[in-house]
């Protein structure tokens, strides 16, 4: 397989058309409206399957090159689909809240994400239980759940992913921001009401509804195991690439 097969029947079934309310649309998002239907727009998803079309080979040549993947979506109906797709595929992900710096700030990140695996691992050593009383205990371990809450997911990410993909543009804004300003590409889904010149590669698409955030996020998937595909043959074929 050369590339992921695109089903226009699929995304209409998923409701990937219904776009926001007319009175909340982003007049920069009329190339990619088909129509207008009772209060809504509806997306044109041959627009949506172009910009799949365009997305998703970044994705793949990222993972190809032995590069990561950031999965973000920190809005109630995404939490578990990003989280789900990201340990599928063993890629990063933030789900619960975007830190500041997450991208554009690694040192101060990179102390953080440290003083968590330096207690997990004095935690799970026994250090901890035997210098401190049960109480104390209690607390360390609190504090390495809160930590997991936030950083859980970007521990092992490198410093700079190969791209991002975005579930939301508008509560996720800050993670967009980070990386455009890192020159990271990112791939988001563009409902209506959001400006696609925001992020490099947006997929116009509904960003609420969750059987159309599913859609989209297993083509990302299928994307990124399609890179997979690709990284491993070039390996077979010539071991030096990609150490």
């Amino acid at each position: 397989m050369s590339k992921v097969d695109i089903d226009i029947k699929a995304l209409l079934e998923a409701g990937v058309h219904f776009g926001h309310n007319t009175s909340r649309w982003h007049p920069k998002m009329a190339p990619f409206i088909h129509s207008k239907r009772g209060k809504g727009h509806v997306i044109d998803l041959t627009t949506t399957v172009t910009a799949l079309e365009e997305a998703l080979p970044v994705i793949s040549g990222a993972v190809a090159a032995g590069k990561k993947v950031l999965f973000v979506g920190t809005k109630r109906q995404c939490k578990d689909i990003v989280r789900t797709a990201a340990e599928k595929t063993d890629m990063p992900y933030v789900c619960e809240r975007w830190m500041g710096g997450m991208l554009t700030n690694q040192k101060t990140i990179g102390v953080q994400i440290k003083k968590l695996k330096d207690l997990e691992a004095k935690m799970e050593s026994g250090e901890l239980a035997n210098r401190y009383n049960k109480l104390e205990v209690q607390r360390f371990q609190e504090q390495i759940e809160r930590m997991n809450h936030v950083y859980l997911g970007i521990k092992e990410m490198p410093q700079k992913p190969g791209a991002v993909f975005i579930t939301d543009m508008i509560v996720d804004s800050t993670a967009v921001k980070e990386a455009r300003k890192l020159g990271v590409p990112v791939i988001a889904i563009a409902d209506t009401n959001v400006n696609p010149e925001e992020v490099d590669y947006p997929i116009p698409a509904n960003d609420d509804a969750i059987k159309s955030i599913q859609a989209i996020t297993d083509l990302v998937v299928k994307a990124v195991e399609l890179g997979k595909t690709k990284q491993k043959v070039t390996k077979e074929e010539d071991p030096k690439k990609g150490e």
